[in-house]
C-alpha cells in the first residue's frame, strides 16, 4: 500500500451507474464500496461499472463486496462490470485469489459502458 486515501464515488450517466474506486481500498472502507454497490443495484439502471482504474490497493474485504454486488446485480438483472486497466496490486488480487473469472471486465470505462 502506498497511502493513498480511498475514495468511492458513484454518478449515472446515459443510464449506467459508474463506481469509481481510487486509493488503498481495505476493509475501513469496504462498507462504503458495499452500500454504494447496494444502491447501485437498486437504482434501476440496467447496468453497473466498477472503475478500478485508479485503485491502487484492495484487500479481501473490497473482494468480498464485489462478490457480494455480483449477487445483488444478478438477483436484480442489472449487469455489473468491473473496468480497468488494472494496477499491479489490483490485477495480482485477482489472480492470487483465482476471482478473476467470475466477474466481466473490461480493460477501459469506455468499453465497460457498452459490452
Amino acid at each position: 500500500m502506498n497511502g493513498d486515501e480511498a475514495m468511492v464515488t458513484t454518478t449515472t450517466y446515459e443510464g449506467t451507474t459508474v463506481v469509481r474506486l481510487r486509493g488503498d481500498l481495505d476493509a475501513e472502507s469496504a462498507p462504503g464500496l458495499a452500500q454504494a454497490l447496494v444502491e447501485a443495484a437498486e437504482r434501476g439502471a440496467s447496468r453497473t461499472v466498477v472503475d478500478l482504474s485508479q485503485a491502487e490497493f484492495a484487500d479481501s474485504s473490497v473482494l468480498h463486496a464485489l462478490f457480494d454486488a455480483r449477487k445483488a446485480h444478478m438477483a436484480a438483472g442489472v449487469v455489473l462490470v468491473l473496468a480497468g486497466p488494472l494496477q499491479v496490486a489490483i490485477r495480482r488480487l485477482f489472480e492470487v485469489t483465482g476471482s478473476g473469472p467470475a466477474f466481466r471486465m473490461t480493460d477501459s470505462l469506455e468499453t465497460a459502458m457498452t459490452c
